[in-house]
């Protein structure tokens, strides 16, 4: 099995986030190609056939530029920190209708400070927001078995924001109502660098995306996207 990630990967970054300036990253950029860019955009391409099997309208783009690999320059327009460089490597499999829609998709985060997979729909706007919502109270058994099977809940978390009340409009006493309330509809979990280094992590990777088909088939289906 190849091997994707070293430990180089995870070097390069630490040192980056000790040197965040232009022309330390100029210096170093080979590294940054050789050992982040580089290996990344193969493990895209050759994840795209596992993708296409668990998840047909999801895509594994291994384009340099405008692709499944996040940009390693920061924005920071509207940022106080003028870090120009992200100190962590992201792959972010969209579905196919991201660009016209709020959509779910899978997310591997390689991290000196930590590794995790996630999937989901991060921040969606109030009206997509509010057709998980009441996706969740129309179907709540598919979104137990979804969100909350015994399988899920031992490998993910859910995660991020939530509203401090209710949404107008939904049962208080609704028994997924800390569901309900929830601003992301996101799940993830952690991932040893050491299992990241692997051999056999593309596969591995590949079987928390299997495992996490319940979870992102409610998403697509509340939204209005083809699973």
């Amino acid at each position: 099995m190849s091997t994707y990630f070293t430990s180089e990967l995870f070097d390069f970054l630490e040192e980056l986030s000790l040197n965040n300036n232009r022309e330390w990253f100029n210096a170093n950029k080979h590294r940054y190609l050789n050992h982040v860019q580089e290996p990344a955009l193969a493990f895209i391409n050759d994840f795209r056939p596992r993708l296409a099997k668990i998840a047909p309208h999801f895509v594994a783009d291994p384009r340099a530029q405008g692709g499944s690999l996040y940009r390693i320059y920061r924005d920071t327009r509207f940022s106080k920190d003028k870090t120009p460089y992200k100190t962590n490597s992201g792959v972010h499999f969209r579905h196919e209708a991201s660009k016209d829609a709020h959509a779910p998709g899978f997310y591997l985060h390689l991290d000196p400070d930590g590794c995790f997979a996630g999937f989901g729909l991060w921040r969606p706007e109030p009206a997509v927001a509010q057709q998980v919502r009441q996706a969740i109270v129309d179907s709540p058994a598919i979104w137990k078995k979804a969100a909350h099977a015994k399988t899920f809940t031992d490998r993910w978390n859910q995660e991020g924001d939530s509203l401090v009340r209710p949404p107008k409009g939904f049962d208080p006493g609704h028994p997924f109502i800390e569901d309900i309330k929830r601003k992301d509809f996101v799940a993830g979990g952690s991932i040893p660098e050491k299992q990241v280094t692997g051999p056999g992590f593309i596969n591995e990777f590949a079987a928390m995306c299997r495992s996490a088909v319940p979870y992102m088939k409610f998403l697509c289906s509340a939204v209005g996207v083809p699973y």
